[in-house]
């Protein structure tokens, strides 16, 4: 097989790695406590799986939505994201309705009760993929159609999939409750009237900006890229369009040009551990940001400058992933270590953990990833991405996808433009 042949077909596997990977943690999405992940699993997610009702642990009841309907609506501006769903989520123009009347324990924030508690992805199939992989197909087939990478065609294709009502969207109709707090963000400005590549919302103004969720797209992109030198620029771009967060940014400078030296034929352990002596881990354990969590009834309870504190604070000691994956088990690790929340700076080194623990294996590393809880879908979208290009994902892993059949023509396009995409 010729270099160009090997990078197409690379591009492919990290691809199919992404959506399964996605689908398989789906349905323990935000499960922070590990018993209740193996009581509601059977002991564990073993395969592809629907999510569970009620979500023990599930707090999508009640997030809120504030765009300005009044402006967005002189200005000819959508503002409806949540369509079907909107009935989960406290929004300015659909006042919620499920009242909040518990706390739960694991992570401090009000909760529905038990019964009302729907999971974040209620309503998906056993592989079944979530919004976020259905924005990385909005992605792809914008670059296929324009064969290239324009932000704005991008920004149209984005903002037409996200306010159009799910059954009619293309690529794939979402049928995904879960819409992130940087999209609900994103939409808010939107509908305010700021320009669309300014819409996207500061980390430092809410904390959650800063999550897995803006490093999946900016990494799609980089393993396009022509070559490694453009390939930072368009990634790290691209981030600012949905997110401005200087710790995904500095998770980018390390994962963008580690995937694709994987997909350019790299030995896997030894690249990884390689790249992973530029990460400096949290000072915070994965145990102690829990209990500073619990303590203030939720990261929303935690002063600003605390918060910038609990998540900026870095070792100064290289991250020696070898000798962590070789000589510490798993048990350790996840939540103890590092936390399972959507921060990079506990789950870059986590997800690259699980990597190097499972040899790159994609069925067992995915597998442990769904396993290990919290954020486990966006974490499972950038693993995927790195042990796709590394190793073949396995056909069942492929097959077993909802829309499997749409999801090969559209990668197969994809990784053919990629293969000739400029600037």
């Amino acid at each position: 097989m010729n270099d160009s042949n090997q990078r197409k077909e690379r591009i492919q596997n990290a691809l199919w790695g992404l959506f399964a990977g996605d689908a398989l943690a789906m349905p323990a999405h935000w499960y922070y406590s590990l018993k209740n992940l193996a009581r509601d699993f059977d002991g564990g997610i073993k395969g592809y799986a629907a999510p569970p009702h009620p979500h023990p642990e599930a707090f999508m009841v009640g997030m809120d939505y504030r765009p300005d309907v009044k402006t967005a609506e002189q200005l000819g501006r959508p503002y409806d994201i949540l369509h079907e769903h909107v009935r989960f989520y406290d929004a300015s123009y659909n006042p919620l309705e499920i009242g909040l009347t518990e706390r739960e324990s694991e992570h401090g924030n009000p909760v529905a009760a038990e019964d009302q508690r729907y999971h974040y992805h209620h309503g998906l199939e056993a592989g079944e993929n979530t919004l976020a992989a259905g924005l990385v197909r909005v992605l792809m087939q914008s670059v296929v159609d324009r064969g290239r990478y324009e932000q704005d065609a991008f920004l149209s294709a984005f903002v037409d999939y996200m306010s159009t009502p799910g059954k009619e969207r293309k690529p794939g109709p979402n049928r995904d409750p879960y819409t992130e707090i940087y999209l609900r963000h994103w939409f808010e400005n939107y509908s305010r009237g700021i320009p669309p590549y300014a819409c996207a919302d500061f980390q430092r103004r809410v904390w959650s900006i800063g999550s897995h969720g803006g490093l999946i797209r900016p990494l799609v992109l980089a393993l396009a890229a022509p070559n490694d030198y453009q390939a930072a620029g368009l990634a790290l771009e691209h981030h600012n369009l949905t997110h401005r967060s200087e710790n995904n940014l500095s998770a980018l400078s390390v994962l963008a040009p580690l995937l694709r030296s994987l997909a350019q034929g790299a030995e896997p352990l030894d690249t990884a551990a390689a790249f992973a002596r530029n990460i400096r881990l949290p000072r915070v354990t994965g145990r102690d940001l829990y209990r500073a969590y619990r303590g203030h009834g939720g990261p929303g309870g935690i002063p600003p400058n605390e918060m910038w504190r609990l998540h900026t604070e870095l070792s100064g000691e290289t991250f020696d992933l070898a000798a962590m994956a070789r000589e510490r088990p798993e048990e350790e690790v996840v939540l103890n270590t590092f936390a399972t929340a959507c921060y990079p700076e506990h789950g870059v080194p986590l997800l690259l953990y699980l990597a190097a623990r499972h040899d790159f294996e994609p069925e067992p590393a995915l597998l442990a990833n769904a396993n290990a809880g919290g954020d486990n879908v966006h974490r499972a979208m950038v693993l995927g991405l790195l042990i796709g290009a590394a190793r073949p994902v396995p056909e069942h892993l492929r097959t077993g996808l909802r829309d499997h059949q749409a999801l090969a023509r559209e990668i197969e396009a994809f990784s053919t433009a990629a293969m000739t995409m400029d600037m």
